[in-house]
């Protein structure tokens, strides 16, 4: 799995099961906030749930059909890195050559551009290093923030299925944006 710095102080890697309890203090702290936009077996609120989430990730990657990547920002000594977001492929079919990609990030870390330069980091690896043809961003058509990074990637909103999912207030609507391989280009 790669790694990569995305600013000075921010840097993208591999979410891992060993990584369970800074998974889940990390979600303590952004519980609240992602909780109206990612389903709620994401939201892990014990050490297990959390191992469980990132060893679904993992068997994905290992199945080839999806992974999740943390993104870290330094912090001081001797706390040093926090995690604070990250991307991830929902779906991933190379036969297909398609991928659905997501990102959830905490309040303390909004507003520095580091979804955009992630989610750009993993969609510019599947469609140049895997051949990925189409890759896909679902959002609750409501999430202002989502569906800004899915235009800053380039993305084209293909369309909303209607009141598609359960939510906390009634059905939603999901909107789909994407991009596709001869469009991609990344992100600055």
């Amino acid at each position: 799995m790669f790694a990569r710095f995305l600013t000075a102080d921010a840097e993208l890697r591999a979410l891992e099961p060993w990584r369970a309890e800074e998974f889940l203090s990390h979600l303590d702290r952004a519980r609240d906030h992602i909780a109206p936009w990612v389903g709620s077996s994401f939201v892990a609120t014990d050490l297990a749930s959390a191992r469980a989430v990132l060893q679904r990730y993992a068997d994905l990657w290992a199945r080839d059909a999806g992974g999740i990547w943390g993104i870290w920002l330094a912090g001081p000594a001797p706390q040093g890195p926090t995690l604070v977001g990250g991307v991830m492929f929902v779906a991933f079919d190379t036969a297909l050559g398609r991928c659905e990609a997501g990102c959830w990030l905490e309040p303390a870390a909004q507003g520095r551009g580091l979804i955009t330069r992630a989610a750009g980091v993993i969609v510019d690896w599947a469609v140049r290093e895997r051949g990925i043809h189409r890759v896909e961003w679902r959002t609750d058509a409501r999430n202002t923030r989502s569906v800004a990074v899915a235009r800053r990637l380039g993305m084209r909103r293909d369309g909303t299925l209607r009141q598609a999912s359960p939510g906390p207030g009634g059905r939603i609507d999901i909107e789909i944006w994407s991009v596709l391989a001869d469009e991609w280009r990344r992100p600055a």
